[in-house]
């Protein structure tokens, strides 16, 4: 059996989860889901990002201590994955003894080798980004991503070695290893302009991992959090073996340069493979600006989920929003695709079909007269391109609706009646099948009502009727 792995970052757990962060798991969904239709043994890793000292300052802002503060978010994370349907694999968190460990243990064998050496480094911090930025980073004198002036800091830092493997993350860049091209290309042009040594400790830090060999210091976040991506599959041990490298590893495009230099360089020191592929998608925005809990607009999943519904979400999210690029989040366009796509057109036909089933007397039978183009589908999901492959499901739930406007079935009796009602069980079978990764709970209704299981895509073909259809409830309700 093939495997696959994918993974989506991890969330700093300063406050509580947005709708941005909600469309990377989504995405990460569907693809593990796609992946067990086609019959792979497949992981998927969700978690939080805990050591960063923007979440003890949150913590301490509140009054309370930082490890209960982690703990009560983290789980509004964890709630998250289990409120739309998410089915990841694991649920890292950085405060693990196992994560700890693993990261004491690389971190050591990177200074051990020489990757790691000690220095003073004095320049920008943002503490939004955990990072230090250049003149060149900086847009009229504050972060663009953060929006704020950063700090000019100036401490003693161990620093890894990141020059030492340029020529090679410069070759790894030059390829398809970034997708789309337009996020490779980004962080391939700044790679050219030269990599430099990076910190990878804090000093006098009180929350964090320690250094092994040197308590006065705290691994930097990036390092350590980067490393959940081997401990959440149990590294170095049978499911690092089994499951590594990572198929594809989904990421925000703020974190693009963290993952496919720092990360690579991390992997490279320490004579790991590298994950195959880097898949950057763009920005949830609103009136045009990125959501983000600095910027203090976002949206709460959860409340969405209460107001529309949770497939609601997550087909608004997966259509509307090419892969790669930025899309806005719209209450208006909302309603458009619950009320046009998934009423008028999916639900509608979930609903005619299983009417027209109650008039036929015996066994569903006949023969195929509708064809769905699942090779292009596949091809789109190779591509990420989640919303092109959601398309093609629509035309062919376009196509089978036409069908039924076209044949009239209400007006047939006999053979003629089984034959067109056999079309558009059948086809709401393979329907239910592909939209199983895209909005898993309608796929179980519209498989419950027609009497048939799962399966997978090798059934997304016509055959024979196996299924008990009984009509129920509605699929989705008109938004007001």
């Amino acid at each position: 059996m093939e495997r696959f792995y994918v993974t989506v970052a991890i969330p700093y757990v300063n406050s509580k989860p947005h709708v941005g962060y909600l469309y990377e798991l989504v995405c990460g969904d569907v693809l593990a889901r796609w992946h067990r239709l086609k019959g792979e043994d497949v992981f998927f890793l969700a978690g939080t990002d805990e050591n960063a000292t923007k979440n003890a300052q949150a913590a301490k802002e509140l009054g309370i201590p930082t490890r209960k503060f982690v703990d009560q978010n983290s789980k509004l994370f964890d709630d998250l994955t289990k409120a739309y349907n998410i089915s990841n694999t694991n649920f890292i968190r950085t405060i693990d003894p196992k994560h700890i460990k693993i990261a004491q243990e690389i971190y050591t064998k990177a200074y051990e080798k020489g990757d790691i050496y000690k220095g003073c480094y004095e320049g920008y911090y943002c503490q939004g980004c955990e990072a230090f930025l250049t003149d060149k980073d900086l847009v009229s004198g504050k972060c663009p991503e953060h929006k704020t002036e950063p700090k000019w800091l100036k401490e003693e830092n161990y620093f890894f070695k990141m020059s030492k493997y340029k020529d090679r993350i410069l070759k790894l860049l030059a390829n398809n290893f970034v997708v789309p091209d337009e996020k490779r290309r980004e962080v391939y042009t700044r790679a050219k302009e030269g990599l430099s040594d990076f910190s990878v400790s804090r000093y006098k830090q009180e929350w964090g991992i320690d250094v092994p060999f040197d308590k006065d210091h705290k691994i930097y976040v990036w390092y350590d959090a980067l490393l959940c991506y081997i401990s959440g599959i149990d590294y170095p041990n049978e499911k690092f073996k089994k499951y590594w490298p990572a198929d594809v590893q989904i990421i925000g495009k703020g974190i693009n340069w963290f993952h496919s230099v720092i990360w690579s360089a991390i992997l490279m020191s320490a004579e790991l493979p590298l994950p195959k592929k880097i898949a950057v998608h763009g920005y949830l925005t609103s009136e045009g600006e990125k959501m983000s809990k600095s910027l203090g607009n976002v949206l709460d999943p959860i409340e969405l989920a209460l107001d529309y519904g949770v497939d609601q979400i997550r087909y608004y999210l997966l259509r509307e929003i090419p892969f790669g690029q930025d899309g806005d989040f719209s209450t208006k366009k909302l309603k458009d695709r619950v009320n046009g796509e998934l009423v008028k057109e999916l639900g509608n036909l979930v609903s005619r079909s299983l009417k027209l089933t109650e008039k036929v007397k015996g066994k569903i039978e006949g023969k195929a007269e509708l064809k769905i183009d699942l090779k292009q589908i596949n091809k789109y999901m190779d591509k990420f391109e989640l919303h092109h492959a959601l398309n093609e499901i629509f035309i062919f739930i376009k196509h089978v609706n036409k069908y039924i406007n076209d044949t009239e079935p209400w007006k047939l009796d006999g053979k003629e009646l089984s034959n067109a009602v056999y079309n558009l069980c059948e086809s709401l079978r393979i329907i239910a099948i592909l939209l199983h990764p895209f909005i898993p709970n309608t796929s179980d209704k519209i498989l419950n009502q027609l009497g048939v299981k799962l399966g997978s895509l090798n059934d997304c073909i016509f055959k024979k009727f196996e299924g008990k259809p009984k009509l129920g409830g509605h699929l989705f309700e008109l938004i007001q």
